[in-house]
Order: structure tokens, then C-alpha cells, then sequence
């Protein structure tokens, strides 16, 4: 891979999808917020998006004007997106972070329990497994995906590791 590498922020309610292999996603500062990396290793393809909250019925409209704000709609664009690249749904490796309880020490919102409900029913219904995952607790997490081979890191708590990517072993959980 290049040294000429290009980091490209996701921003809440963004998504970005590239065969750049020069470029690395980044979706920072997840609190309650969920950020899904998705990567074909055959096809070189990947996305990012960082959804701001679970479901999309509480505003249609505003669902209609940015689908990614949702996790339900942002995730139905995002593997849409994939999947029209022609990548293969079998080769999907697929990383999910973030999830925290952020100010909400009451429990009262629990919008991040809910962003983390919504994905994993999301993944479920349509066939899809996490190869990695790091959720909950209060703490922010920012993930990035490098295009070029699909590594997929976690920074949280000053520390930066791998997520493991593809263990068909079963599902990695850093322990951030």
C-alpha cells in the first residue's frame, strides 16, 4: 500500500463507500452513535457510516432527506451500495462499534442500547454476521477502515487496536 494514504471522515449521519485504495474511513468520536465498516476483500470495495440513531419511523421525513442519520434506512443504503458494486454478500467482512450509554446516566434515553438492538436485528433479518464488534459501556470510540486491505482499527480509551477482520472462527470482541 501507498504511503500517499487519504483519510476521509464520516461524519454522524454520513456514509462513504470507495475502491480507493489509497484512502482510509474514518468515523470518529461514536458515543451512543453506531459506526459499521464493510469490506470485500475480493473486490477491494468497502463503507462506512455512522449512524446517529435506531429507527426511522420517529421522523420519516427526515429519514427521507438523510436515510444514514438511521441505523434501520442507513444500513439498507449502505449494503445497497455494496451490494450494486458488485461485491458478493458471502465475502462481506463487517465491523460494528459504539453503542455507549453517554450522558444518559439514568438510563432514560438508552439511545445507544437501542442503535446497537436495531443493527444486530438489521444484520440478522438480512443474513449478515459481524466479524468484529465493540459496543456499550460509556466510553467514545472512532473506527477507521483502510480501503486498501481492509484493515479495520478501534481507538478508544487513548489506545488503537486492530478489530480483527474475517476470523471465520466466529465473532472478535476487543476488550477496549
Amino acid at each position: 500500500m501507498s504511503s500517499n494514504l487519504r483519510q476521509h471522515l464520516v461524519g454522524i449521519a454520513q456514509m462513504k463507500v470507495s475502491n480507493n485504495p489509497e484512502e482510509i474511513l474514518t468515523a470518529p468520536n461514536l458515543g451512543s452513535c453506531v459506526g459499521i465498516s464493510v469490506y470485500d476483500p475480493h473486490m477491494r470495495i468497502g463503507g462506512l457510516i455512522h449512524c446517529l440513531l435506531p429507527l426511522s419511523k420517529n421522523d420519516p421525513q427526515k429519514a427521507a432527506s438523510n436515510p444514514c442519520m438511521y441505523v434501520d434506512t442507513g444500513l439498507t443504503v449502505l449494503f445497497d451500495t455494496i451490494l450494486s458494486q458488485g461485491c458478493d454478500k458471502r465475502n462481506l467482512r463487517l465491523a460494528a462499534v459504539g453503542g455507549a450509554n453517554i450522558n444518559d446516566e439514568n438510563n432514560i434515553f438508552e439511545v445507544g442500547k437501542k442503535n446497537i438492538t436495531v443493527l444486530k436485528k438489521f444484520l440478522w433479518k438480512n443474513s449478515f454476521l459481524l466479524s468484529a464488534e465493540d459496543f456499550g459501556e460509556s466510553v467514545s470510540r472512532t473506527i477507521s477502515l483502510y480501503i486498501g486491505n481492509g484493515r479495520t482499527i478501534l481507538r478508544c480509551n487513548g489506545e488503537t487496536r486492530d478489530l480483527i477482520i474475517g476470523d471465520i472462527h466466529g465473532v472478535q470482541h476487543s476488550d477496549c
